[in-house]
């Protein structure tokens, strides 16, 4: 259902978009457009887990060709990386680690990252490297392109074109960028390397709002999943709970929202 309804949304966002044809239809469009990849991304992350489907062989079709590879992600190369990243967290073998390591940085810099997400200047060089490594014929690079033909079909198909531009690529190298950004750092941004995954990832209280744009399905329970990735999504929320009720998880290791994190991952002073 969870798949359905994903795949499901970006048909009615983009049908209701041509619809109505208004400029602001047109705007929220976009930023539900690139709020979509948060949820792409979500499920995905369950399927690089195994925990999407209890069928592994279904679990990884899914994963591949309806989450991963239409939105642009190298499911197989995603998949070796983030065990990579589980097995030590903020270690010398993070792949990660470029993300997180610098904070907490200045207002300034936290800055200067948001506008070169805004402004696709981080999500066109990201895609520059992917159309070079499909031109060099590597595999995971080329799969992605394949997925993307049948989608540029479709608005053709419809004769409108120009909206996959516009509601399907610039959404991704946008919108999804800041989300993907803001999402990354609240993980695990200005913590360390530890056996206690208190110190390795950051507990942050969900609310309503944050799960609309930022963490769906559940992905912002992200300490309890670093305590046992093998619980799926839908189960996170139980396994936070028990955490809570033991009292290993305190005040002192959580936020009460997203704000407050983001605003101490940018307190370093000016001069540094």
């Amino acid at each position: 259902l969870a798949v359905l309804l994903v795949v499901t949304e970006p048909i009615v966002i983009i049908w209701l978009a041509v619809e109505l044809a208004h400029p602001v239809t047109w705007v929220l469009a976009f930023l539900l457009m690139g709020r979509q990849y948060a949820r792409f991304a979500s499920l995905g992350h369950e399927a690089v887990h195994r925990t999407l489907f209890t069928n592994n062989k279904l679990n990884d079709i899914v994963g591949r060709w309806i989450l991963s590879y239409p939105s642009w992600v190298p499911f197989e190369l995603y998949r070796r990386s983030h065990l990579d990243h589980h097995r030590d967290e903020m270690g010398p073998k993070e792949p990660d680690k470029a993300l997180y390591r610098a904070y907490p940085i200045t207002r300034a810099s936290f800055r200067r990252k948001l506008i070169r997400d805004m402004t696709g200047q981080t999500g066109f060089k990201l895609f520059r490297g992917l159309v070079r490594a499909a031109l060099k014929r590597k595999p995971a690079a080329v799969k992605i392109m394949l997925c993307q033909v049948p989608l540029v079909a479709v608005f053709v198909l419809i004769g409108r074109p120009e909206l996959y531009v516009l509601l399907w690529w610039l959404p991704h190298v946008t919108v999804w960028r800041v989300i993907n950004r803001l999402r990354s750092v609240a993980e695990h941004g200005g913590l360390m390397q530890s056996t206690d995954r208190r110190q390795t990832t950051h507990d942050v209280k969900q609310g309503p709002l944050s799960s609309f744009w930022l963490v769906p399905f559940n992905i912002g329970y992200h300490l309890a999943h670093h305590v046992d990735m093998g619980v799926p999504n839908w189960n996170l929320p139980k396994l936070h709970q028990e955490l809570l009720a033991s009292g290993w998880v305190t005040p002192e290791y959580s936020y009460p929202n997203y704000r407050s994190l983001w605003r101490a991952l940018r307190s370093a002073p000016r001069h540094e």
